[in-house]
């Protein structure tokens, strides 16, 4: 069953938030901060992307059952079970949230409303991307003011990086259902642009978060070493939209999941060693 559960949220997909978080929250501690601290980020991520991941399933269920590409997904666990793991998944992250500081804790219910919220946005607005962009951008905040308990320009510079570089590979991954989204009515930058345009926008909206990379390392006052890392990001990038193009479902998942991979750990290793180096 647990198996079985971790492959329904995709748990693996955890990698492209989480560098992100662990990034900000070094270079708000200038170092690393409490072990407490540090259990309540990962525990706040995991709680939140399983109650987000469950949620959508929840919301997609029948729906997914119409598409060949997720057909077998309701298969894996009862709905029942899905409904228990995304409601105490949810009580548990602003549980965590409470162990942080009073901040945290006020934002939490307006953080789940949003990452909740991305599984309807395909209903009613073709910048559903964004939407999910929006939800992940979270966790470079949500790590910062765990730390911290207070904004800055810096977590805000890498949110909006986070932010329009998940809209770019999952506009790069929503190709797959172009046939379904149009079919069932569903609403995404590839039903609105083509796949054509859709893919030429991926390339310029992760050209602005390469950009946004580089800005954070300004406002946050990293060095040469992080911004090393952060010219290397430009090849797995890159290689997502050569194997992208490609147009087969194979390229698209490696293209997804492999490149992006990539990038998260480029930038977390290049955080980590330049903040703690210096």
């Amino acid at each position: 069953m647990i198996s079985n559960l971790l492959r329904f949220i995709r748990f693996s997909h955890t990698i492209f938030a989480l560098p992100f978080a662990v990034g900000a929250m070094v270079v708000a501690a200038d170092g690393f901060p409490s072990l407490r601290v540090m259990v309540c980020i990962l525990l706040a991520m995991v709680f939140a992307r399983t109650a987000a991941m469950t949620f959508n399933r929840i919301a997609d269920w029948e729906i997914d059952k119409r598409n060949p590409r997720t057909v077998g997904r309701h298969r894996l666990v009862p709905k029942g079970v899905a409904i228990a793991t995304c409601a105490v998944s949810s009580l548990a992250f602003i549980g965590v949230t409470a162990f942080l500081n009073p901040l945290c804790l006020a934002l939490s219910p307006a953080a789940l409303a949003v990452i909740l919220g991305y599984s309807y946005a395909k209903r009613f607005t073709h910048f559903a991307q964004f939407v999910l962009g929006l939800a992940l951008a979270i966790a470079p905040v949500g790590a910062w003011l765990a730390v911290t308990g207070s904004f800055a320009l810096a977590p805000i510079i890498l949110a909006v990086a986070v932010c329009v570089w998940t809209a770019g590979f999952d506009t790069i991954y929503a190709t797959q259902d172009y046939e379904v989204d149009r079919r069932e009515g569903l609403r995404s930058m590839v039903t609105l642009l083509g796949i054509p345009g859709a893919l030429r926008l991926a390339v310029l909206l992760h050209l602005v978060a390469w950009f946004g990379l580089v800005a954070f390392g300004w406002a946050a006052h990293l060095g040469v070493v992080y911004f090393a890392a952060t010219g290397l990001i430009l090849i797995p990038m890159a290689y997502e939209h050569i194997l992208a193009r490609k147009g087969s479902v194979d390229a698209i998942n490696q293209a997804f999941f492999q490149a992006n991979a990539i990038v998260g750990a480029l930038f977390v290793l290049g955080t980590l060693a330049d903040r703690l180096i210096s």
